[in-house]
């Protein structure tokens, strides 16, 4: 798969399908295999564009500066090296700062806008809680019991109910072939914390489509929608059966949302 040089970083990603421009941008700790779920069921009707996120996956080096604005470059500069003039974007929780940062600084590049599980800034009871995760790391906790722990935060009720799905998850967590480091794990809590665009926000020009899973802990439905829906044209979409990582747990109603959204359903 391909790499290209943009800011600093060899930026992997891939492309899959064919026709109009989406680029799905993955959350904190997150990569391009992150979309698995949901990645042919939209590419039968998009070009999805998936890129490692700088600090993450198979883009190097991992412990380069980072910024939500520097990883929306990296997302614009890609477009460029792919010879495209606009996309719509499609952030998870982190990539949801990302695609709200590209909508602001560059309307023009950002066709329609799709925004899953996410904000226009982090809480500080969030911002504590992700500064906990980088302590747990640094003080040399058990894998499996990191892992469980943000488990915990990211999956629904129901996630729990089967222990061999659970057993599974966290074991593909360990023995993942491209694991984030401790420094870049930082860098991107970091830059999470840093990021406010709320006052933003009713200068985006963009469609906006708002997905939220019903039991989303991190960015309770509530609070984030009200929040987002300071953009002038939004939607919104809730996912039962979800928690905050919606295309992983209920990928069908998170595709349907898309689809319908962008006209294809």
């Amino acid at each position: 798969m391909p790499n290209t040089r943009v800011n600093g970083v060899d930026l992997y990603y891939e492309c899959h399908g064919k026709g109009q421009p989406l680029m799905l941008i993955a959350g904190l700790a997150s990569d391009s295999l992150s979309w698995q779920p949901v990645v042919e069921e939209l590419s039968q009707h998009y070009l999805v564009i998936l890129p490692d996120n700088r600090g993450s996956g198979r883009t190097t080096p991992q412990d380069i500066d980072t910024s939500i604005e520097q990883i929306a470059g990296d997302c614009m500069a890609l477009l460029d090296y792919l010879e495209l003039p606009s996309a719509s974007l499609l952030g998870h929780s982190m990539g949801g700062f990302v695609a709200l940062d590209c909508a602001i600084r560059y309307p023009a590049r950002v066709s329609k806008l799709i925004l899953v599980g996410t904000s226009a800034s982090n809480s500080d009871r969030n911002n504590i809680l992700f500064r906990d995760w980088v302590s747990y790391l640094k003080s040399g906790m058990d894998a499996e019991l990191w892992f469980r722990n943000l488990f915990y935060w990211i999956y629904s009720k129901r996630f729990f109910e089967n222990r061999e799905t659970l057993e599974s998850a966290v074991r593909l967590a360990i023995e993942y072939p491209y694991p984030q480091s401790e420094t870049a794990f930082e860098k991107q809590v970091t830059a999470i914390s840093a990021f406010n665009c709320q006052a933003m926000l009713s200068g985006i020009r963009a469609k906006t489509l708002i997905i939220n899973g019903t039991e989303d802990l991190i960015f309770p439905p509530g609070d984030s929608i009200a929040v987002l829906q300071a953009i002038p044209s939004t939607s919104v979409c809730l996912v039962e059966d979800a928690a905050h990582t919606i295309h992983m747990e209920n990928p069908r109603a998170f595709t349907d949302c898309v689809l319908q959204f962008l006209d294809k359903k």
